[in-house]
């Protein structure tokens, strides 16, 4: 007589027998549901909208150090924006010209609604283009507080494609059915229309590939938006690859099933996963400029 199957096993209550049933799978027992993942860290909650500026200044900074780091630097082009505590209304974005590499708290400048720049550090040059593009997104969507673009290797490789991402991966199911392709390139993005056309493609999702451009990330967090950016760009990476090894073999890569990407979506699809996820990149970013960008 064989053996149960891992099916029957589970619905006999027999929790000592080994089991390959997904946890979403139906008929899974209680002994086996035991491991869960625990819950992640939340955000720094602030009193004093004044200590959550200083505070997200310096998240800010280091996330332009995570970038450089990366690579995610082409000359003077691309930028990270975040949303003022204090004015809400206004945003903290990187100087314009200024290496990603070597930003720091005190370097960052803040901007209105009006492309004016209120605040900041000693160099006083906004980047037209992130402020048509940014300024849109964080008018129309209330719950993005930072925004990153920029042109990373990958990712506007992939951008070429005319296509959004196939859910191959873990960890492409991230941004399954989670973000757009924004199908036209108008040249640099100059005009407030180009901006309001990119938010408006961009909906409710949490990024975007702008076609022959690159990357477009946001988030509830500047946690969450770095992570975004860095995992999407490998997964353009992984994508591209696996594309081509796959057309070298005269075949397809196999795709993850729907119910099987909406599962593994809300358990690293999510913002607080996002928050998380991010952690390791600001944590290595401390060791190895010791806080410097904090000045």
């Amino acid at each position: 007589m064989s053996p149960p199957s891992a099916i029957e096993a589970a619905s006999n209550g027999d929790s000592n027998k080994p089991t390959n049933i997904a946890p979403h799978e139906p008929g899974l027992s209680t002994a086996e549901a035991k491991v869960k993942m625990p819950a992640f860290p939340q955000p720094p909650k602030f009193d004093d909208p004044y200590k959550e500026r200083t505070y997200l200044k310096g998240r800010l900074a280091a996330a332009f150090r995570i970038f450089g780091k990366y690579g995610f630097d082409e000359g003077v082009a691309g930028h990270i924006t975040l949303r003022d505590p204090v004015d809400p209304t206004t945003f903290w974005v990187n100087p314009f010209g200024v290496a990603f590499s070597m930003i720091k708290a005190s370097d960052l400048i803040l901007v209105n609604e009006d492309g004016q720049i209120i605040d900041g550090g000693p160099v006083r040059l906004l980047n037209s283009a992130a402020y048509m593009i940014h300024s849109a997104i964080h008018q129309a969507r209330s719950d993005v507080n930072a925004a990153a673009h920029s042109h990373s290797i990958y990712g506007r490789s992939f951008c070429s494609l005319g296509r959004k991402l196939d859910t191959i991966t873990q960890d492409s199911c991230a941004f399954h059915n989670d973000h757009v392709l924004y199908e036209s390139f108008n040249g640099i993005v100059l005009a407030e229309e180009e901006g309001k056309n990119i938010a408006r493609c961009l909906g409710n999702k949490k990024a975007a590939l702008l076609q022959n451009h690159g990357l477009l990330t946001v988030g509830q967090t500047i946690e969450e938006t770095v992570f975004w950016f860095v995992s999407l760009e490998k997964c353009c990476h992984a994508q591209l690859m696996a594309d081509a090894a796959a057309a070298g073999r005269g075949g397809s890569t196999i795709k993850i099933g729907e119910e099987e990407a909406q599962f593994t979506y809300k358990t690293v699809g999510t913002p607080k996963a996002g928050y998380f996820s991010a952690k390791p990149l600001f944590d290595v970013i401390y060791k190895e400029t010791n806080g410097e960008y904090l000045e």
